[in-house]
């Protein structure tokens, strides 16, 4: 599998690691869920090289997880805004922060804290079953082929979970 063909696999990660795939655009993001939006502001926070910066938010727009919207100030400018595409990027996200809150920490403690604006507490995110409602963990989970399996591959590659028939 090559970088540049992820986008093609019959893999959803691969796909989406496509286009979130790199240390940077996650940055960027990570910077868009914390209210910013120039270019300017990027580039100040991040310490990113304008090409690199304007690359990634480009790859971010024509894949839809951002969009340009003008704005005035002295002259007429674009900034980013996270489409609901990119909103949707928010578990994501969130889930990453965390697992970094509990593994790369160092003895100060995480960095920032979560609340939850409707109850004012510390938040942990967590996974839940859209169908039931329990929590869900990785060994609650079955993983099985879909249609975009059989549709892209056929049987030219056994998918996740199928039996293998037996040779004897």
């Amino acid at each position: 599998m090559r970088w540049e063909d992820l986008d093609k696999e019959p893999c959803s990660l691969a796909r989406t690691l496509s286009v979130i795939g790199d240390r940077w655009t996650l940055i960027i993001l990570r910077e868009c869920f914390l209210g910013i939006r120039r270019f300017e502001e990027f580039e100040e926070r991040l310490g990113i090289t304008r090409h690199v910066l304007a690359g990634r938010l480009k790859k971010l727009v024509e894949n839809g997880v951002l969009y340009k919207k003008p704005y005035q100030d002295g002259q007429k400018r674009e900034e980013y805004r996270l489409s609901e595409k990119g909103m949707d990027l928010y578990p994501i996200i969130i889930n990453l922060v965390f697992w970094g809150n509990k593994y790369m920490t160092d003895e100060q403690g995480p960095p920032i804290i979560h609340v939850h604006k409707h109850c004012g507490m510390p938040m942990t995110p967590v996974t839940h079953c859209s169908a039931c409602g329990e929590e869900v963990r990785a060994r609650d989970v079955e993983v099985k082929a879909g249609a975009g399996w059989e549709a892209r591959l056929g049987d030219r590659l056994s998918p996740p979970n199928r039996k293998a028939s037996a040779k004897k």
